[in-house]
């Protein structure tokens, strides 16, 4: 899979790739899934989503982000899905049929996940880069009974010093992956008879 164009900028910079490469594990998009994102900025993880699902819902309270969002989907040309576009500050605007829902905020995400337990939402994911916010929407999910997994991770990039290399770390991620379905059986399947995405272990 080519790399994703990211020409627009959002003064708030899109979802690290190796991050990306991490919740598109978890989400496990398949054609027939409607995925829905809270906090579009910059569109990146829009664009990863509509290369995977059948239909894309993406939700930016900020117009003049969605307007960047906008613009760098329209600069790659190898989206699959049905992409809709809201300007809207969620749980408003939120569809009633998501398959997978990706919180890359914080705001207001406990009206989101009861939004997402109140549809039955099967694949939920929230990104988190403060402690606080982690150990809060930790208990969120769990008290929701939606938590399958809480996943930390750094990445470090190698830059050239002294003729040798050293590394430069990014910020650590907090990655809480749940699922409000109803419809797994015995074996860890899906309501689509599909295997329930590999959540990384248990908490």
């Amino acid at each position: 899979m080519k790399p994703i164009a990211l020409p627009h900028d959002a003064k708030a910079g899109p979802t690290k790739p190796e991050v990306r490469a991490v919740l598109h594990s978890k989400l496990g998009l398949g054609p027939e899934d409607h995925f829905v994102e809270v906090g579009s900025c910059t569109g990146a993880v829009t664009i990863g989503a509509a290369r995977r699902a059948g239909r894309v819902t993406a939700l930016e309270r900020k117009a003049e982000r969605l307007e960047t969002t906008e613009r760098n989907l329209a600069a790659n040309d190898d989206l699959a899905a049905e992409v809709a576009l809201r300007n809207a500050e969620a749980p408003e605007g939120l569809p009633d049929d998501a398959d997978a829902l990706f919180l890359g905020g914080s705001r207001n995400f406990e009206a989101v996940l009861d939004h997402a337990v109140e549809t039955g939402v099967d694949r939920i994911v929230m990104n988190v880069s403060r402690l606080e916010v982690a150990g809060r929407a930790t208990d969120a999910f769990r008290e929701r009974g939606i938590l399958e997994a809480v996943v930390q991770f750094q990445v470090s990039h190698g830059y050239e010093l002294a003729g040798a290399t050293s590394f430069d770390s990014d910020n650590p991620v907090y990655m809480l992956v749940g699922s409000a379905s109803e419809g797994e059986d015995e074996d860890g399947r899906d309501a689509r008879g599909e295997p329930r995405p590999d959540t990384g272990g248990s908490t």
